[in-house]
């Protein structure tokens, strides 16, 4: 199979990820500013979301950029990590509705935690498919970020508990860590 059908595919569902989530925002009854303050939580947690869905979508692009193929393995790990994404929404509107109580702060980390580590999963695929060497290997390095991203999540649920607002913080601190363009890979593939 070409990467190309991969690509494809994993755009089409990361597009209808963002559709599920934007439906879940319901329009208010009545023209006035106060009318939008109870939608704030839903809101918050909908660009939350659609930051880490734009974050997985450009390094997902970029990770296959560096992929010349694809194998059995890589295929089954890409749809692990799909699987993850696709309860972003689920786990974003009860966060949201539920303005950010212990428990659906907590679940929307475990989301975060378990896509991030089916990432780190279809990253190693990939590499022992490329093997040592590859303009892939060069260009992943030692994942700095996606293991700092790992530890974050698993230290925020716990604290989703106790203090789900800096839970919180903690979530957006790691999509804003991402946010900041990983350039590796587009040097790795210009030299």
């Amino acid at each position: 199979m070409t990467k190309g059908r991969l690509e494809a595919f994993s755009d089409g569902v990361l597009a209808i990820i963002i559709t599920i989530m934007v439906l879940e925002l319901k329009v208010p009854h009545g023209a006035e500013w106060a009318d939008l303050q109870p939608l704030a939580p839903k809101f918050l947690s909908y660009v939350l979301s659609f930051v880490y869905i734009g974050i997985y979508w450009n390094n997902h692009h970029h990770l296959w950029q560096a992929a010349g193929r694809v194998n059995g393995a890589t295929l089954w790990a890409n749809l692990h990590l799909l699987f993850w994404l696709s309860l972003v929404p689920f786990t974003t509107g009860w966060m949201g509705e539920n303005h950010f109580a212990p428990l659906p702060t907590a679940l929307y980390g475990v989301t975060l935690l378990a896509a991030g580590t089916a990432y780190y999963i279809l990253v190693r695929a990939m590499l022992a498919h490329h093997g040592a060497g590859s303009p892939l290997q060069k260009a992943i390095g030692n994942d700095f970020k996606g293991k700092i991203s790992l530890v974050i999540y698993a230290m925020a649920i716990p604290l989703a508990f106790i203090q789900p607002g800096i839970a919180g913080l903690c979530y957006a601190g790691v999509a804003i860590l991402w946010l900041v363009p990983d350039r590796r890979i587009e040097s790795a593939l210009r030299d």
